[in-house]
């Protein structure tokens, strides 16, 4: 079995092709997808598609630099409560744009978790060059009261440990394959299998050999394979061992599938 943990089949170049790319996920042996929210404008969409497709969950949330509508915490649990939706996110903290004021991201990352709290899910974490500061804010919101998954997991040992600690799950992508990744490869190696996620990020981050294309859910499985290669055991017993993760990190994914055979 395999799941891609993190995708967004709706941010696809051309919307018709959704349907098809997952026809195709499928086809390449990939089971699960969730289908992560990164606007709160497009629930009512994200929620269709897992209504169509049972085998794709998905969650609501606002990306840390997204724009339009900004929900109070109670906005947020509310549409939570759609059996589709298994987690809120992606939130948490980008420092991409260099030096300067993101309070304004910290204060929204402060009401998903509170939603969160609220709704009794996992949330979904997007840290881009801010570990120390969304550590910390994970620690003081008492994210450990409902855990989840810090996405594209880039940072070193002692930061993995860090979250590791609050109960959080770590996902890697494609960047593993990436030439430059030596040290995420070498930080992959000594982390615990049983709190692995992958994901393909999906249309973003596709890996090799298909950089410079747009990212497909399809592409998992080489993750999969790349995380094989690191840790020396099967493709296979690396898709079952990530595939348990993500049902034991999102356990409303798992009560839809739980007579499914691991």
């Amino acid at each position: 079995m395999i799941v891609d943990s993190h995708c967004h089949f709706h941010l696809l170049k051309r919307p018709e092709s959704a349907d098809e790319a997952l026809r195709e996920a499928q086809r390449a042996g990939v089971d699960y997808f969730l289908n992560v929210s990164v606007a709160f404008e497009e629930t009512p969409n994200l929620l269709a598609f897992s209504e169509r497709h049972a085998a794709v969950f998905t969650s609501v949330g606002v990306h840390p630099c997204g724009s339009g509508e900004d929900p109070a915490a109670d906005q947020l649990a509310r549409q939570a409560n759609h059996p589709g939706v298994v987690a809120i996110g992606e939130t948490g903290l980008d420092y991409g744009d260099g030096p300067g004021d993101y309070g304004w991201q910290k204060e929204r990352f402060r009401r998903h978790i509170a939603a969160a709290r609220l709704a009794g899910l996992p949330i979904i974490v997007h840290s881009r060059l801010a570990p120390a500061d969304t550590l910390r804010l994970l620690q003081d919101e008492r994210a450990d009261e409902v855990g989840g998954v810090i996405h594209c997991f880039v940072e070193d040992l002692a930061t993995a440990r860090g979250f590791l600690e609050l109960g959080f799950y770590l996902s890697l992508s494609g960047i593993l394959t990436f030439r430059a990744a030596d040290a995420l490869r070498e930080t992959a190696a000594a982390l615990p299998m049983d709190r692995l996620l992958v994901e393909t990020d999906c249309p973003y981050l596709a890996p090799v050999p298909h950089r410079g294309q747009e990212n497909r859910p399809a592409w998992v499985s080489t993750v999969v394979d790349k995380l094989a290669e690191i840790r020396s055991l099967s493709s296979a017993a690396v898709a079952q061992q990530t595939a348990e993760n993500f049902f034991a990190c999102f356990p409303r994914a798992g009560e839809s599938v739980r007579s499914a055979p691991f």
